[in-house]
């Protein structure tokens, strides 16, 4: 008899992961957030993917939107079948009962619609509402026997509601459910960002922290968030003892032979300085090196990329090989650009990634320990993976142009290697690269010269 909990999935490939498989069968679980996070789009798309003929659906709804708005409202999405509704959905609104009535009827209500219909998922959209209709004390007791009555058949309940973080620490029903996930909005200058968060999911492990998400034409579009590998076993950790060439002119004499798989280097240095040229000459030399290299690109045009493509290469980009990934940092949040990234590295076998640059990929973080936690995680990742990767780093100062106890600062302690570009104008104009910092090689810490030309840069 296998010990692995029923699951009831949420509809969501994503959430199921952050869940672990969904929300534990036969459980109380109580969907919060604030108005328009979400909530009744994350019930309704669990409830379309659940109903069937072996399970059917009692969906209610209460003091908030009537029935028939709801169903005009989901007929927009795909997941709606309008063939469900009536046959194994059955929407009733109870609104006006207990209005009338108070929230005495609802024990009665569900009892009967549990003995005469036998539902497999009830949700109550929405359960917050309640609390206007009756006393402390006449709530908690309604709430004493509608946790008995759910407990005792074989059903699975979601209460919905517009609840804060106050709310989770004073009303019964949080004490008394055994899962809970919380729906967030922010406002940002440009946009909105929305996140989900499993607060608590009792008799089963869940991954924790802030996963972002967009409500698009489809649904919820989620992104579980990144999570570092296991340190348990740092066997893993342990570069490979192969080194690649980085399709730089001099390079692979100061690194000794090249870079080593699976590390990660930083090109730090002002405008102009010669940062895309270089990284774009590592990843196209990855495709001459037959292995699939990926350019993610938040920051040039991608015509002017292009262009540059064209000038290294001979060819245009579409035939060059290069796996092309542009994003604007301005528009989308960094789960996504993560997920988005990691989905590319799976269906494409990439093995070469740039990121140009981690400065406009901070722009889509929010928070700066957020970013700092995801480039640690993604640099893990690369590590485990055996992905040799190269970030790009715009900067004003000598090293890393932010203090080192910022979250872009830090991202030199994440480095195999550093490499400084300069753009020095005394006593005459001229280029200079600098390794500051390389791990498992001789470091040269000279300072040499080196000019951009069409078929790229060049050190002497």
């Amino acid at each position: 008899m296998s010990d692995i909990p029923a699951r009831v999935s949420t509809g969501n490939p994503q959430a199921d992961e952050i869940l672990r498989g969904g929300f534990l069968a036969n459980s109380i679980n109580l969907i919060m957030g604030q108005p328009g996070s979400g909530k009744t789009v994350f019930s309704q798309q669990l409830a379309f993917h659940n109903a069937d003929d072996n399970c059917h659906i009692l969906y209610l709804t209460t003091l908030s939107e009537p029935f028939s708005k709801v169903v005009r409202y989901l007929q927009s999405f795909p997941f709606c079948d309008v063939n469900k509704i009536g046959s194994v959905i059955d929407y009733e609104d109870i609104g006006t009962e207990l209005a009338k009535n108070g929230i005495s009827v609802m024990v009665p209500r569900l009892e009967e619609a549990i003995k005469t219909k036998s539902p497999k998922i009830i949700i109550i959209d929405s359960f917050k509402p309640l609390h206007d209709l009756g006393s402390v004390l006449e709530m908690r007791r309604m709430l004493f026997h509608l946790t008995g009555l759910l407990t005792a058949y074989e059903t699975t309940v979601f209460l919905l509601g517009d609840y804060s973080e106050n709310d989770a620490r004073v009303l019964p029903e949080f004490a008394v459910v055994d899962g809970i996930v919380e729906l967030l909005r922010s406002g940002r200058s440009t946009r909105d960002e929305r996140f989900l968060r499993v607060l608590k999911l009792r008799g089963s492990a869940y991954i924790e922290g802030l996963h972002g998400f967009r409500i698009t034409a489809k649904g919820l579009d989620i992104y579980p968030r990144l999570v570092t590998p296991d340190i348990t076993e740092p066997e893993k950790y342990v570069l490979k003892e192969e080194q690649v060439p980085s399709g730089v002119d001099g390079l692979d004499k100061i690194l000794g032979g090249g870079f080593w798989k699976g590390s990660m280097t930083l090109l730090s240095g002002g405008t102009g300085t010669g940062k895309t040229t270089m990284a774009l000459q590592f990843a196209l030399e990855g495709v001459r090196q037959g292995v699939r290299s990926l350019y993610v690109n938040l920051q040039e045009n991608p015509a002017q990329l292009a262009r540059c493509v064209r000038h290294l290469t001979g060819n245009e980009l579409h035939e060059s090989g290069l796996e092309m990934l542009y994003i604007s940092p301005v528009e989308v949040q960094i789960d996504s650009i993560i997920v988005t990234l990691f989905r590319m590295i799976e269906e494409k076998d990439i093995r070469r990634v740039v990121i140009d640059s981690i400065g406009d990929l901070a722009m889509a973080a929010s928070d700066p320990l957020r970013l700092h936690d995801y480039l640690y995680a993604v640099v893990q990742h690369f590590a485990v993976r055996g992905i040799t990767a190269m970030f790009t780093l715009e900067t004003g100062d000598a090293i890393t142009g932010a203090s080192t106890d910022s979250p872009l600062g830090r991202i030199s302690y994440m480095s195999d290697n550093i490499f400084l570009l300069n753009l020095q104008q005394k006593p005459e104009p001229r280029r200079e690269i600098m390794c500051i910092k390389t791990r498992g090689s001789d470091q040269n810490l000279a300072s040499h010269e080196f000019r951009i030309a069409k078929d790229g840069l060049h050190i002497f």
